[in-house]
């Protein structure tokens, strides 16, 4: 079985924890998201609209969704000519200088630094705000030797609040372990490199929720597309509230038949101690 991860910066092959352990296997991708919207410009309307599934029901989000889910922002960040690429969706969480995204922005599958934070910015409603450079925190267990989907988070801080409201400090999801269908709307403000817009939006199903392993955090296990620069992309269930946070998704254009122990998308329920991490976060003003 092999997972690809959303961001088109990361690659390698990642475990799962728990019990069983899997291994993702993550294909390297060789295309930023421009250069790879670019390449499907040039494969046709055909290769524009490939989707991990035969249904593809994504469309852009409107000012209407921006107002819905609030906080919904884009990471940014310089490649090595200097030039910033879109990069994979980011959250202003809780604060208004606290932002949440995926660890794999940051480091491998082995935990290696794949770039400096001092590369990368936030965007959200047209403006661009600057991290901290020291503030990262990231999912993973102190001596942790590997990233996995259920530590696939981190945290960020602002260098000054953003002009823009927040999504609200979420509660922990109370979903059974299991098969469930659940739906939920895939919200993208990075868009994916598979869809033509620049940010989607699509209903789509959780199907099940695995055991808890790192920080007692979950996987979700869901039939929503997705594409590279989709990573971070929020999962919200049908009261508006974030439950989940996109990490990786399998073979992304496909359009393979969604298959529970095959093919299927990877999200990381907002719960145990990245829940606890925002909350400590929101307390402290966004200064922890």
């Amino acid at each position: 079985m092999g997972l690809r991860r959303s961001s088109p910066f990361f690659a390698g092959t990642m475990p799962v924890s728990g019990a069983p352990r899997r291994s993702i296997l993550l294909v390297t991708a060789l295309l930023a998201l421009a250069g790879a919207a670019r390449g499907a410009d040039r494969a046709g309307t055909a290769g524009r609209l490939a989707a991990l599934y035969p249904q593809d029901a994504r469309r852009d989000l409107t000012g209407a969704d921006f107002e819905r889910y609030r906080g919904a922002g884009i990471l940014w960040c310089r490649g090595p000519d200097g030039v910033p690429q879109k990069a994979a969706a980011a959250w202003l969480i809780a604060d208004r200088s606290t932002v949440l995204l995926n660890a794999h922005n940051f480091r491998d599958r082995r935990l290696a630094v794949t770039r400096p934070v001092a590369d990368c910015y936030f965007q959200i409603g047209g403006r661009n705000y600057e991290f901290e450079a020291d503030s990262l925190v990231l999912g993973t267990a102190p001596g942790a030797d590997g990233l996995h989907i259920t530590d696939d988070w981190a945290i960020l801080r602002l260098d000054r609040p953003a002009d823009a409201a927040p999504q609200p400090l979420p509660e922990p999801p109370d979903l059974p372990v299991g098969d469930i269908t659940l739906p939920v709307t895939m919200v993208s403000p990075a868009g994916h490199g598979n869809y033509r817009g620049p940010s989607s939006l699509e209903r789509c199903v959780i199907r099940r929720i695995d055991p808890p392993s790192e920080d007692a955090i979950r996987r979700a296990r869901h039939d929503c597309n997705d594409g590279y620069g989709g990573s971070g992309s929020g999962l919200f269930d049908e009261a508006g509230r974030l439950i989940a946070l996109q990490s990786a998704s399998l073979s992304m254009n496909s359009r393979s038949r969604f298959d529970i122990e095959f093919h299927y998308g990877s999200a990381l329920l907002l719960e145990g101690g990245l829940l606890a991490a925002l909350r400590g976060r929101a307390e402290a003003g966004g200064r922890r």
